[in-house]
């Protein structure tokens, strides 16, 4: 069995916790996930079964969108409200507030990222310092917001929901530390759902119940997506028999000789004569070769 599970996590569960659960379902051992997501957090969360967990870190769609619940009037250490609060504020904000900064939170954005996080500082764990009690110098990463907009926001509560589209990398619990931070108020993150990673949806996501259920009727394979589905954004080359038989032994393809190889192009999805997927692959123009990037067969 290979391909893709879209999973919705449940709450509490780590992103690893699921991958755990699945291989007792399925028994498999050879499974893989694209994007962590935090033990609060909810929602999409692509499982690569077999030969496709080669995609987990080749993903060309690395947009994500979330609704993210918050609330202003505190600060924790770990930016969200599970944490231990630091500060806490009197202030009280209005919507039209909120409204009015979160033009400064789109486009190119640098960010810090939280102490409570997985990034590495030399080669530890910001998460495993952070419960040590050590802080560690960590430096700004871009981050692009594609757009964040307020739901809702109930100003007698200070509590509110936000949606944020953006790239791969980003902490919505940081993004809403730091408006709490801009605001004079403070703000943490109170739930997370992640709508869509990697050009899938919450609504086709599965349930651990929905997976087993599939297991015991025998139509697990109903359930797979195929792992081409995250590489329909890229170029198509179809290659003739024997380009097909040369390129899975490993040798690199004449350009000259590829049909629909265009000089502005610089990923393709690849499939064989018989129109089956093979994999990902790039040209070397100065070498003027045709490259693998990642094989599935």
């Amino acid at each position: 069995m290979n391909g893709i599970l879209c999973m919705n996590k449940p709450q509490d569960f780590t992103s690893f916790d699921v991958i755990a659960k699945l291989r007792g379902i399925l028994k498999i051992k050879r499974l893989g996930h694209a994007g962590t997501l935090d033990p609060m957090a909810t929602g999409v969360l692509p499982v690569f079964v077999g030969t496709a967990t080669k995609a987990c870190d080749i993903l060309p769609d690395n947009e994500k969108s979330y609704l993210a619940g918050f609330k202003t009037g505190l600060i924790t250490d770990t930016q969200d409200i599970t944490g231990k609060t630091v500060s806490e504020f009197s202030k009280r904000v209005t919507k039209e507030e909120i409204i009015d900064i979160l033009p400064k939170f789109t486009g190119n954005v640098m960010q810090l990222p939280p102490m409570y996080s997985a990034v590495s500082v030399n080669g530890k764990r910001l998460y495993d310092l952070a419960r040590q009690g050590i802080e560690v110098e960590r430096e700004k990463r871009e981050i692009f917001i594609d757009e964040i907009r307020l739901e809702e926001f109930n100003e007698d509560t200070q509590e509110g929901k936000l949606y944020v589209s953006c790239s791969k990398g980003t902490y919505i619990r940081t993004i809403i530390n730091d408006i709490g931070e801009l605001l004079g108020c403070g703000a943490v993150m109170t739930s997370l759902v992640r709508l869509s990673s990697g050009g899938f949806k919450l609504e086709q996501c599965l349930s651990f119940a929905d997976v087993e259920k599939a297991r015991d009727e025998n139509r697990l394979e109903e359930l797979i997506i195929p792992v081409e589905k995250v590489f329909s954004s890229l170029a198509r080359l179809r290659l003739n028999e024997v380009q097909t038989r040369m390129y899975k032994n490993g040798v690199k393809l004449d350009l000259a000789r590829v049909n629909n190889i265009k000089e502005n192009v610089n990923d393709y999805a690849v499939y064989g004569f018989d129109g089956a997927f093979i994999g990902t692959a790039f040209p070397e123009w100065e070498k003027g070769v045709l490259k693998v990037g990642k094989n599935f067969f």
